[in-house]
């Protein structure tokens, strides 16, 4: 990577981390913000080596440019820039949800560009270039977007570096498998988290009776409020169908309660605990 030259635009905890761990692989890293704050501190912990208020200078120069953008502003940000990317950069995004953005992107790109469009399963629940941490890396999961538009070699290339930055699976996709895989794997796991501590009645100090297990399963709901919203409205019609999924089960296991059905009751544990199992190895 070290003859690379790397734009990562938007210097949050994923394009902080990003921007992080390309240049400690060797690649010239440069910083696209609109906040002066964190580019003078990506610099100053050494994330980046330059930083830029618009993309201009940073895209002229840049074989690859990492869009690190909540979904309402990667077009705009392709739109405003389309014709300052480098010839036959490869450009590639972050975003939780594909459909839509493809759509709205694909008409704009010029045809010397290869959009690679990908989705690093893998974040936190801090906002912000302080948090920023290639560890959250390790091990991951990483979507690629199938598309015969994109060349082999870049293809390569962005794998190369995803493996390199220490994620562990890459599987590649179309949008639409995606946007449905993620309504389940990740957007439904927020709402449950967001729905379950929300149900407190807050008649006790919570905080004084609770274990691992509470712990875990609401740490999500520490939740960028912006950020998630756009990303549940932009799949909204496969995120319903998960959500009525879900409450068909929690409906089963109601009835097996008020009914006092221990047999099936406990078949339904032994079903999940297989299924968890599975997940391990």
């Amino acid at each position: 990577m070290k003859n690379l030259k790397v734009t990562v635009v938007g210097l949050g905890v994923i394009g902080g981390a990003f921007a992080e761990g390309i240049k400690q692989l060797g690649a010239t890293v440069y910083g696209v913000d609109i906040d002066e704050k964190t580019l003078k501190y990506a610099k100053e912990k050494n994330i980046i080596d330059e930083g830029f208020l618009i993309g201009k200078e940073a895209l002229l120069q840049s074989d690859i440019v990492i869009i690190s953008l909540y979904p309402s502003l990667l077009k705009d940000f392709i739109v405003d820039n389309i014709n300052y990317f480098k010839v036959n950069a490869i450009i590639t995004d972050v975003s939780g949800i594909k459909e839509s953005i493809i759509s709205q992107i694909e008409g704009l790109l010029r045809d010397d560009l290869d959009f690679i469009y990908g989705h690093p399963m893998a974040g936190k629940e801090k906002q912000g270039i302080e948090y920023a941490d290639l560890k959250v890396f390790k091990n991951a999961n990483y979507i690629l977007i199938k598309s015969e538009k994109n060349k082999k070699k870049n293809l390569i290339l962005i794998e190369k570096l995803i493996k390199e930055l220490g994620f562990k699976n890459i599987n590649y996709l179309t949008a639409k498998e995606h946007d449905e895989i993620i309504a389940f794997t990740s957007q439904l796991t927020h709402i449950l988290a967001v729905a379950l501590i929300n149900s407190d009645d807050e008649k006790n100090d919570t905080s004084q009776f609770i274990g691992d297990s509470f712990r875990d399963l609401t740490r999500i709901s520490k939740i960028n409020a912006d950020l998630w919203s756009e990303l549940f409205l932009g799949n909204k019609k496969n995120l319903i169908d998960k959500i009525e999924n879900f409450q068909d089960e929690l409906s089963k296991l109601k009835i097996l309660l008020d009914t006092e059905n221990s047999n099936l009751l406990k078949r339904e544990f032994i079903k999940s605990t297989k299924r968890r199992e599975k997940l391990d190895n």
